[in-house]
């Protein structure tokens, strides 16, 4: 569902007007699947979708629900709209996405948790779950799709955490990326 029930019903209410939103950027990461797995120089795979509003691609993004933890609304996120079940694995990040004017209008602020998150199925392989995207996968993170430096670095963090989360400071403020 692209927009929550809350929101629509808050919308009618306060119609364009600023609204300030919890949301999530859930970083599936798995290890290769080629003959690099084993690799001392192994590159993860990201798990990506093709949005269906702008065609950017991007980690999985989301709205969380009333009193929805967000690494529960990280898990629902994904499952929606991949098929594909995830655990949280680790906080990268936490901050506000700076001001949003979607294309119907409505303008937006988002508290942005970003978590990296394991696949309970690594060989598991996505499918597009819902009408957000147009199209999911796995993608080496040396090849992705991704454009935006944003999305670019919630990726190379959570590479960087999964390596080394012992050494992993996570982000405070996301908007000034």
């Amino acid at each position: 569902m692209p927009i929550p029930e809350f929101i629509v019903e808050t919308r009618k209410k306060i119609g364009h007007d600023m609204m300030w939103m919890p949301a999530i950027c859930a970083v599936v990461l798995r290890d290769p699947t080629d003959a690099t797995a084993n690799s001392a120089w192994a590159v993860p795979e990201v798990l990506l979708v093709k949005r269906a509003d702008n065609g950017e691609w991007t980690p999985i993004t989301g709205i969380a629900d009333p009193n929805e933890e967000p690494h529960d609304c990280a898990v629902r996120e994904v499952e929606e709209e991949t098929g594909i079940r995830t655990r949280p694995a680790g906080i990268l990040g936490v901050g506000a996405t700076g001001f949003i004017t979607h294309a119907n209008g409505d303008n937006a602020c988002y508290m942005s948790t970003q978590l990296r998150m394991e696949p309970e199925d690594p060989s598991a392989e996505p499918v597009v779950g819902d009408d957000e995207s147009i199209e999911v996968g796995w993608f080496p993170i040396s090849q992705m799709p991704v454009t935006n430096p944003k999305w670019r670095l919630a990726i190379a963090d959570a590479a960087a955490h999964r390596r080394h989360p012992e050494r992993f400071t996570p982000r405070m403020g996301l908007s000034k990326r």
